[in-house]
C-alpha cells in the first residue's frame, strides 16, 4: 500500500453494531487511526488526545474513525467511559488492518498507525508508528489532513 493507490473498500460494525462501510462515506477526507487496544495506557492517551483535540479535527472537516480488533461491546465501554466523541470500529479478525497495512508484531493486533483518505478514495497519507509506545500527534495528523483537503 503507497501514496496514491485506491483505498480497498470494508465493512465494518461500530461501537452500536452498526455497518460503517468506507465507500458510503467518500466524498469527505477519511482519517482512519489504527490503534491495539481499548482501555490500555497507550492508546487512552491518543483517543484522549483526539478527543481533546477534537474541534481542531471537526474544523477540518475530515471524517474522523478509530479501528482495532476490540469488539463492538469493548469500544462502546471504551467510549463511555472517556467521552469519546470519535466512532470505533471494530476489525476483530484483523481483516481491514492486514488490508492497510497496519499488522503489530503482536498477532491478532493492529499496529498504532494513520491512514488518510482523500475524498476521491486515494490514499493521501499512510504511517506506521514504528513503537507501539508511541502515538502520533495530533499536530500531524491535523497537518497531514490539511493538505488532504
Amino acid at each position: 500500500m503507497k501514496i496514491g493507490d485506491k483505498a480497498p473498500d470494508f465493512v465494518l460494525k461500530d461501537e452500536n453494531g452498526n455497518d460503517w462501510r468506507l465507500s458510503e462515506n467518500l466524498g469527505k477526507v477519511i482519517v482512519l487511526i489504527f490503534y491495539p487496544g481499548d482501555d490500555t495506557p497507550v492508546c487512552t492517551k491518543q483517543l484522549c488526545s483526539v478527543r481533546d483535540n477534537w474541534e481542531k479535527y471537526i474544523e477540518t472537516g475530515a471524517t474522523v474513525i478509530g479501528i482495532s480488533t476490540d469488539s463492538v461491546e469493548s469500544h462502546k465501554r471504551f467510549i463511555e467511559k472517556y467521552q469519546l466523541p470519535l466512532k470505533l470500529l471494530s476489525d476483530e479478525k484483523a481483516e481491514v488492518i492486514k488490508q492497510y497495512k497496519m499488522q503489530s508484531w503482536i498477532p491478532g493486533y493492529s499496529a498504532r498507525g494513520v491512514v488518510i483518505i482523500g475524498k476521491d478514495g486515494q490514499i493521501l497519507y499512510h504511517k506506521v508508528q514504528p513503537l507501539s509506545i508511541f502515538r502520533p500527534k495530533d499536530e500531524e495528523i491535523i497537518e497531514a489532513i490539511k493538505k488532504a483537503l
